[in-house]
């Protein structure tokens, strides 16, 4: 019999012997590129709120929201009781034979907050499950017999083959396979979009596209749609009878100030609605997309086609159970404004960094819980620093990304903040709190971001740079 880890032995690893298991059986370059960071050398033993305790004591205050996971934060005593009630009274986790009173709540739930006639529900696991899902909804929805998609040219909508096909982002680097079909226009811009449109009718007039699949609020590249785009969109789409998909598996729950950000522009319903990551309140992988009723009933309503779009784990009990707490909590616990009242405090805040230190800050930018802080590394930095960064000469991000690495490094190192940077055509430092953040950790995040900001762009990337050399 092989040698096998316990769960208890898993939990006393050393950060060498992790580094090595991952070398060996994860990805060796996942620990050149995560162990150059402090955070990668490290280890966490718990996590509560927007706090993370390391194994030596230490607390580092958790600025980045999970990527969009975490508006609950850590282990919410909420949501963890929900899991635990489920498994003290042994309920029922998968099984396809059976209705699930979690799935039928959690739908009802979502069609009562939701506007318009978004009442359809499905639960997936994953964001890209959910896009997937909507897209090949509506493909359906006409029968076939339309053959394009439409994306955005900044567009973050996944990563299998599907939902990459339609991801429009450097971090998609290599060319898989795509589905056929798809096309681009530029993102918040009406010109664009209409001249996409007019590429996909037949001689007749008739329009080729299926579907229009959107981000309202981009939070990789940190821009959102003006409300008069997205209401001309709609109206193109129900004119032209084309299904007009949302994406909002980051921006959902709150994290802009609305429960969905599209919800910012009264009387604007989407077709079908995609959510994921905190949907699952931190702890559950969960995703959902919600149909307007007249879409779904002519794609799969029918005993034919009833189960033509299914999971094994369609109904998972735990997960939808969780869900059902996670949604309640950002109802009651006023989410969106929660993420209000930190933008208004994060937007004054990185205005008066962005005005004490115009050498480096090119712009900042956002909505709610979720900003950006595009930084530049300015004329004073040396020839002998610029010499050390051979990547500039092929990739004219790459000292930006370097300025805005040692940053992060910074503000982890010497003043326990982790944060992380989107990629997606310009690189920000994402300012992503979880929503139950308040002033205080507003406050601590800001007042470290202008001490590592004096320092300066030479010192900064001198500093980094001789920290990965010597990592």
């Amino acid at each position: 019999m092989p040698e096998l880890i316990s769960l208890d032995q898993a939990e006393h690893l050393g950060i060498d012997q992790v580094h090595d298991l991952y070398e060996k059986y994860v990805s060796r370059s996942q620990v050149s590129l995560i162990g150059s960071f402090g955070f990668g050398r490290d280890l966490v033993d718990s996590a509560e709120g927007a706090w993370i305790t390391l194994r030596d004591g230490r607390r580092i205050l958790d600025f980045t929201g999970g990527i969009g996971v975490l508006n609950h934060g850590h282990n919410h005593p909420r949501v963890l009781a929900a899991r635990d009630r489920f498994r003290q009274r042994r309920r029922m986790e998968v099984h396809k034979n059976f209705f699930s009173p979690y799935v039928a709540a959690l739908s009802h739930n979502l069609a009562a907050l939701l506007p318009g006639d978004l009442d359809i529900c499905y639960f997936p696991n994953s964001g890209a499950e959910a896009v997937e899902g909507a897209v090949k909804l509506a493909y359906k929805y006409h029968g076939g017999r339309r053959g394009t998609v439409l994306h955005t040219d900044i567009a973050f909508h996944g990563k299998l083959l599907g939902a990459g096909s339609l991801t429009a982002s450097p971090e998609i680097h290599f060319e898989f396979p795509r589905i056929p079909g798809t096309d681009s226009f530029a993102f918040g811009d009406l010109a664009s979009f209409e001249l996409a449109l007019e590429r996909h009718r037949d001689s007749t007039g008739r329009s080729d596209v299926y579907a229009v699949v959107l981000e309202p609020f981009s939070a990789s590249a940190l821009r959102e749609c003006p409300p008069a785009f997205l209401r001309e969109v709609r109206r193109l789409c129900t004119e032209q009878d084309i299904v007009l998909v949302f994406d909002e598996v980051y921006t959902g729950w709150g994290k802009t100030g609305e429960l969905f950000h599209f919800m910012r522009c009264p009387g604007l319903v989407p077709d079908i609605l995609a959510m994921s990551k905190s949907f699952g309140g931190g702890k559950s992988s969960i995703s959902g997309y919600v149909a307007r009723e007249p879409v779904f009933r002519r794609a799969y309503d029918n005993l034919a086609d009833a189960t033509l779009h299914s999971t094994t784990y369609y109904g998972f009990g735990e997960e939808t159970a969780t869900a059902l707490e996670a949604v309640l909590v950002a109802v009651e616990e006023d989410f969106p404004g929660r993420a209000r009242a930190l933008g208004e405090q994060l937007s004054a805040g990185l205005a008066r960094i962005a005005a004490r230190h115009p050498r480096l800050v090119a712009s900042t930018t956002g909505r709610g819980a979720l900003h950006g802080v595009f930084l530049r590394p300015g004329p004073e930095l040396p020839d002998r620093v610029r010499a050390l960064l051979p990547a500039a000469a092929r990739d004219p991000q790459a000292v930006p990304k370097l300025l805005t690495a040692a940053v992060i490094a910074a503000l982890y190192r010497e003043h326990g903040i982790l944060t992380f940077f989107g990629s997606n055509r310009d690189i920000a430092l994402i300012v992503s709190p979880p929503l139950v953040a308040g002033e205080e950790e507003a406050g601590l995040f800001l007042n470290a971001l202008d001490a590592v900001l004096a320092k300066g762009a030479t010192r900064l990337l001198t500093g980094f740079l001789k920290e990965k050399v010597t990592a």
